[in-house]
Parts: C-alpha cells; structure tokens; sequence
C-alpha cells in the first residue's frame, strides 16, 4: 500500500504538471511535447505500468527542468527546493523499490521475490 501512495503522489504531481503546460496561452511545440510526456509518465505511473520507464522519463524531465534547460510550466506544481527534494525523494524511492504489488507490472511479469542464501559457517 505505501508503494501504491508513492506512486499516485508522484503520478498525481506530474499529472498537473502536465496539465498546466497543455493550458498554456502560448502553445509553442516545446512545451506542448512536454506536457503530453507528463501526462503520460504519469498516468503509467498511476497504473504502475513501465515503472521504471515513466519514473526516469519523469526524473529526466525534472532535471532539465531544475537545471533551466527545459522550460517550466505556469506555475510549476512544484515550485519551492523543499518540495522539489521531496519529490525527488519520492521518485528514487518508486525507482529503486519498483512498482509494487498493486500495478500492472506486478501482474504481467509477476512480484519479485528477493531470496537470500543462508551463510555457511565452513
């Protein structure tokens, strides 16, 4: 369940993101492309499906954003350094942790079991 909350907080975010660059006065090409890749990174978020791809497609996205060399959205759904290291925080979390057990993922190619092998004392 906590896997799921990530995942929808973080879907949720780029969601919005992406629908304040789709409702921009101006619709230059650029941040038209960027919204509709928000959208979708988010929504694949939402359902868990292609974790890993939507959550470093959104990662790639915030670093360009934060570094200026993509444009930002009016207003920027995370728009002060705390929130956007809690977001941060939140999508290395979904990165490393994976999907979880309610997405798309977990039903297509099944939950990962991580054994560990008992230490032979030889």
């Amino acid at each position: 369940m906590a896997l799921l909350l990530l995942r929808v907080a973080l879907a949720g975010a780029l969601l919005l993101q992406g629908f304040y660059y789709l409702r921009e006065t101006d619709p230059a090409p650029g941040p038209v492309t960027l919204g509709l890749i928000s959208l979708a990174a988010g929504a694949l978020l939402l359902i868990g499906l292609l974790t890993p791809v939507a959550a470093a497609v959104a990662g790639l996205g915030g670093i360009g954003i934060a570094c200026s060399l993509l444009p930002a959205s009016t207003p920027p759904p995370v728009n002060s350094g705390m929130a956007l290291l809690f977001a941060a925080s939140i999508l290395f979390a979904v990165i490393i942790l994976g999907p979880g057990a309610f997405s798309v993922d977990a039903r297509l190619f099944g939950r990962r079991e991580i054994i560990i092998p008992r230490r032979s004392d030889s």
